[in-house]
């Protein structure tokens, strides 16, 4: 079976229409049309359903689609291989992290880069763990750093767990709750919690801690994926944050944000990982990126 033609098996699957296939695949909709049909005369099954709305795959054409993905991905794999392998090549970088990993691992990574590889080229998505699986699976990104709460296992991807990244909670300096003798989950409630999006499991946990009725998430006032827009509202109101204390060291020191101790609450941790694409080998530039950040994840980890 011609690699192209199984190109335009999954192009169908995918888009459900004769005329957005061709489009996609660059070929006029008749000549689509003969392909699709050649390949169903090839192997003798019939793999689409051609209904008045939309084309579906028969259960031969499921069967067929998810080898026909397998086989492309391993191709694609092999052909950058070889061109790595031939022309030696270090490779330009693209990769995906979390607001976590983009406020404290990202700036060290890329001031190595820039100094020791000028010429790399790198792109950098900074998004949640959803967006990222998303584009790391198109092979927009050769790799992405998250927590790995956030990560949902699939077969086709590899996990790789960094290091655990001690958190906690934070105000400004004069903040209300550092009056108190003692701070509970509780007490900080009122006060409007901000943070990057929590796996859930964590903001249930907090719910709870925080009592109120079991299963019920920990409400927040703010989420957003920028750390440092929320240190800027931290330092602005009375809102708490929850953050990495690597990503607070600074403002700690000089005395703009305050770790809050909080007596009824367990120590917090983001379980940093790194996720790739089963199968597929890192050029030298992704791999001097993850040695890297690996590095200085277990750096940051460490008492």
């Amino acid at each position: 079976m011609d690699l192209k033609r199984l190109k335009h098996l999954v192009a169908l699957a995918d888009t459900r229409n004769f005329g957005r296939a061709a489009t996609q695949c660059h070929l006029t909709q008749s000549a689509f049309s003969r392909s699709i049909q050649a390949a169903e005369e090839e192997m003798g099954l019939q793999l689409f359903d051609r209904g008045t709305v939309e084309v579906t795959c028969t259960d031969a054409g499921q069967f067929v689609v998810e080898r026909a993905r397998k086989l492309l991905f391993e191709n694609r794999c092999l052909e950058r291989d070889v061109s790595l392998y031939r022309e030696r090549l270090i490779g330009d970088l693209s990769l995906g992290v979390g607001p976590y990993p983009a406020a404290i691992l990202l700036p060290p990574l890329l001031t190595e880069i820039r100094t020791r590889h000028p010429g790399v080229g790198v792109r950098v998505e900074v998004n949640n763990a959803d967006y990222l699986a998303a584009h790391l699976r198109a092979e927009d990104l050769d790799f992405y750093m998250a927590d790995v709460r956030n990560v949902i296992a699939a077969a086709d991807l590899t996990i790789t767990r960094v290091a655990k990244l001690s958190a906690g909670f934070y105000v400004r300096s004069g903040h209300p709750l550092l009056d108190r003798a003692k701070v509970t989950a509780a007490a900080m409630l009122p006060f409007g919690f901000a943070s990057v999006r929590l796996p859930e499991s964590v903001q249930a946990g907090l719910g709870t801690m925080m009592g109120l009725e079991a299963g019920k998430r920990l409400p927040l006032a703010v989420e957003c994926d920028d750390l440092s827009l929320l240190k800027s509202l931290a330092m602005g109101t009375d809102t708490v944050i929850g953050c990495v204390d690597a990503g607070t060291a600074e403002d700690v020191a000089q005395q703009r944000l305050v770790r809050l101790d909080v007596t009824d609450v367990p120590p917090q941790a983001s379980d940093m990982a790194i996720v790739s694409l089963k199968g597929r080998s890192y050029s030298l530039m992704a791999q001097f990126a993850v040695d890297f950040v690996i590095r200085q994840a277990k750096a940051l980890s460490e008492p």
